[in-house]
């Protein structure tokens, strides 16, 4: 699976997505299940699914699916 699936079927696993087509324009808060509480499981499943830790300011810092793989980039995940 190449990162960009994984990456992918992560924010679709985490929220419960049916159109992958909304990801691109997904920013935190836009909908109902990427609150907080969402927020810290989105965290989770990408620490697990690309074997990382996130420092604090990244997880602060993440705030679409766009700027999440900017962040996973200083991980040097590549997508």
């Amino acid at each position: 699976m190449t990162n960009e699936k994984l990456y992918k079927d992560v924010f679709i696993t985490t929220f419960n997505l049916d159109d992958n087509d909304k990801l691109l324009s997904l920013e935190y808060n836009t909908i109902e299940e990427w609150d907080s509480i969402g927020h810290m499981q989105l965290v989770a499943a990408l620490e697990t699914s690309f074997d990382i830790m996130l420092d604090m300011d990244d997880i602060i810092d993440l705030s679409s699916f766009s700027k999440g793989k900017e962040i996973l980039g200083k991980y040097n995940i590549q997508f």
